[in-house]
């Protein structure tokens, strides 16, 4: 049972039954009271528990945030790129999370701890109590007074005492009174007043949350296109690992054919006699070498790597004439005798680290012994003489049909390789002329991997590589920059550069590679995973080194170009070509926000109407569904790709170009205004985006009436309310958008928003 009321009748008789029930509300108010402050005293605790957590965040977040990766090589991929800048979009994550939880910890200060310690302070005092009790004191003691007052008294003294007794009595059940009725309200008050408090809290908490999952669903789209740069980075890491270990294999086994010689210089370390005045004798001192040789100069560095590897000072003399030295004029192996002219009449003494490093500086620096060992092989022996003429066409032309026939969906076709002495019979075979032809067509004889290997074997076997080794170094660099579009241009000039059976034979391999990409989700075999098996295969460095090794991710992506856009490389010649490859190139447009960035989401706050009203807008700018699978077509070379994963590093930074896919950390998504990204006019010419926007504005009725316009950039949605679309798209009923740097047009009978600087009103 509950406790009893307390009647304001009983304050009158003031009966021990009554004093019970006061002191039953007494306690219970008291129990109330330590609840309070015990809540109080835990909600303090959680504050300063979830500071400490927030400022382990941010720590955290600030190590991401400051941490670079370097890269071998002179340039990045855009799956690279957006890899190095990961770090900064997590840290800039977790700031903006931790933005919002410490709002939330405000506001549980403002709406839990504060109302709860002020009811507490307020109403569950002990001063009422204690007033209460004084009064009871007071009033019963001047009773027994008045009661012990002798009757002989004068009547007026009696009644003067009856009277302030009576005025005391009074004056006890008016305090009585509003005791009681306090007590009573201070019991009902205490059901909404400690309760609404933890009502604000949870909203809080639930609103932190919702502002969590509102964030994560920003993240999900830069999530699941970083799943997929990772995924194409280890893929090329895995084929340039491979590459990497057969070099360090070949080196290993033959040092000497990999000796980094050159027509202009020769270098290496060489020990340097210093000869010193009686009685100290002569020292020999280790010093990297370096000799030029047209100028027939003579650079030395001093470097000893036990003493920490610190480089001395260089010393250049200008040599005249060697010598080699021999050991009956010198007790030492190796040694050179060098004539040097801006020293008359001085020799300096120096001596190899080898025989074979001694004669490879004799013959740098034209020794006079005579020098016929020849530093190694200049092509590997393969035993198949492989050429690019009509058996090398046929070839091709029937691998290729035995492989569409037969194994189209096999899983990793072109991976899985075959039995190679097998592989090296069929392709003797196939290109054998005296040979009857080959019958690719049943399985029995030549499975669909022994065919696919055959068909590679091939085409490393070439003498030269299928594009050529004087155009490698342009098909690189133009991987390494400029947007997709660029790109493409770029490799449509480039492909007919080459010969014309070389550009033949590639037309065909390009074509059939992009039959496999579209039997994907059978044969596994993305157009980013054939462009790691061909990329090698056609196209290489003269020279084996490392760094040509870096490059091969650069390989790939040309590969993937010319497997996504064969219809248009290889249909027909390209109009015009840059005059030079290294020009400029211009990035596409950056996209101005739709919604508001990660950075400047409204904090969350305790306040219903306000949190309508968010959901609202949230409801309106969720991303749009899209699932992409690990195994996706998409690469990030060109202009698919760009639509589909590079959209939201557009949208990030005015200086990272579109092929960049979502590499920029969220710290720069803010929309970014008046950006004079090149929009192409209708003469042809560049002009700067700003310029269309600063027409309409000297044209307000063309910008209010709807027109058309066409996209002069690709697109992918990134929300349901927006369009997406291909260059060369035409757009009807276009018009000013409220969303500031957004026009809103059809396309295909749907109706949404367009990024304003990536179309040009017609």
């Amino acid at each position: 049972m509950g406790l009893h009321p307390l009647e304001f009748s009983e304050c009158y008789l003031d009966s021990p039954s009554f004093r019970e029930k006061i002191k039953s509300h007494e306690a219970e108010l008291d129990k109330t009271n330590r609840f309070i402050k015990e809540l109080y005293k835990d909600g303090k605790n959680l504050i300063n528990a979830t500071k400490q957590l927030g400022m382990a965040q941010r720590k955290f977040a600030q190590c991401l945030g400051e941490f670079q990766f370097e890269y071998i090589g002179d340039a990045k991929t855009d799956d690279e790129k957006c890899i190095d800048e990961s770090l900064q979009e997590f840290s800039s994550f977790l700031k903006n999370l931790e933005d919002q939880r410490e709002l939330m910890m405000r506001n549980i200060t403002e709406t839990l701890m504060k109302p709860l310690e002020k009811f507490r302070k307020d109403h569950l005092g002990t001063a009422e109590r204690k007033k209460y009790e004084k009064e009871t004191e007071k009033y019963y003691s001047s009773l027994e007074k008045l009661l012990n007052m002798s009757a002989k008294k004068k009547e007026p003294q009696l009644q003067e005492a009856d009277v302030q007794v009576e005025t005391m009595r009074q004056h006890f059940q008016e305090e009585s009174l509003d005791y009681v009725c306090k007590l009573q309200e201070i019991q009902e008050r205490k059901k909404f007043e400690c309760v609404e408090p933890m009502l604000a809290f949870f909203q809080t908490v639930f609103t932190f949350y919702h502002q969590g999952f509102e964030l994560a669903k920003d993240f999900d789209h830069y999530k699941r296109a970083l799943q997929i740069n990772i995924q194409n980075t280890r893929s090329r890491f895995e084929g340039a690992r491979s590459e990497v270990y057969e070099l360090m294999k070949r080196i290993r086994d033959a040092p000497q054919e990999y000796r980094q010689t050159s027509p202009i210089s020769f270098e290496g370390y060489l020990y340097v006699q210093e000869k010193r005045p009686p009685p100290f004798g002569s020292s020999w001192v280790k010093r990297y070498s370096t000799f030029v040789k047209e100028q027939k100069i003579l650079h030395m560095v001093t470097f000893d790597h036990r003493s920490g590897g610190k480089i001395g000072e260089t010393e250049s003399v200008t040599l005249k004439s060697c010598l080699r030295k021999t050991t009956d004029m010198l007790d030492r192996r190796f040694c050179l005798e060098l004539d040097i002219t801006d020293r008359p009449g001085t020799v300096l003494t120096v001596q190899a680290l080898s025989e074979d490093d001694h004669k490879f500086w004799m013959e740098a620096m034209g020794g006079k012994e005579p020098f016929g060992h020849y530093l190694g092989r200049t092509c590997k022996e393969r035993g198949i003489d492989a050429q690019l003429d009509e058996v090398g066409l046929t070839l091709m032309k029937n691998s290729i049909s035995a492989i569409e026939t037969r194994g189209i969906n096999d899983q990793g076709l072109y991976r899985v390789v075959g039995v190679s002495s097998k592989v090296q019979k069929l392709l003797s075979l196939m290109i054998d002329e005296t040979s009857n032809e080959v019958d690719l067509s049943t399985s029995e004889d030549w499975d669909v991997k022994t065919v696919t290997s055959a068909l590679k074997l091939y085409l490393r076997s070439l003498p030269e590589p299928l594009m050529t080794y004087g155009l490698y170094k342009e098909f690189i660099s133009l991987a390494k920059g400029g947007s997709p579009e660029t790109r493409i241009q770029a490799v449509h000039c480039l492909v007919h550069k080459l010969p014309e059976r070389n550009r033949q034979v590639l037309g065909l391999l390009m074509k059939h590679l992009a039959n496999v990409a579209a039997h994907s989700k059978q044969n596994l075999m993305t157009v980013a995973n054939l462009g790691v098996v061909f990329g090698p295969t056609l196209m290489r460095p003269q020279e084996d080194t490392v760094a040509a090794i870096m490059d091969l991710k650069f390989q790939n992506i040309v590969v993937e170009i010319l497997i996504e856009q064969n219809e248009k490389i290889f249909a027909d010649a390209p109009e015009s070509c840059p005059l030079s490859p290294a020009g400029p190139v211009f990035s596409a447009p950056t996209r101005q926000s739709k919604k508001l960035s990660r950075q400047s989401r409204p904090l969350a706050v305790y306040n219903p109407q306000a949190l309508d009203i968010q959901n609202a807008v949230g409801d309106g700018s969720s991303l749009a569904a899209e699932e992409t699978s690990m195994g996706s077509n998409e690469s990030v070379s060109s202009q698919s790709s760009s639509a589909s994963a590079s959209e939201m590093s557009t949208e990030k930074s005015d200086h990272v170009p579109l092929s960049t896919n979502l590499s920029s950390g969220s710290n720069s998504r803010d929309p970014i205004a008046g950006a004079s990204w090149p929009t192409t006019a209708a003469s042809g010419e560049s002009q700067p985006a700003s310029a269309t926007a600063a027409s309409e504005k000297d044209n307000p009725e063309e910008s209010v009436t709807s027109r058309k316009a066409k996209a002069v950039y690709p697109c992918e949605a990134e929300h349901d309310s927006e369009l997406s679309f291909q260059v060369g798209a035409i757009f009807n009923a276009v018009t000013k958008s409220r969303e500031p740097g957004w026009l809103e047009g059809e396309l295909e009978g749907k109706r949404g928003l367009i990024p304003e600087n990536y179309v040009e009103l017609l």
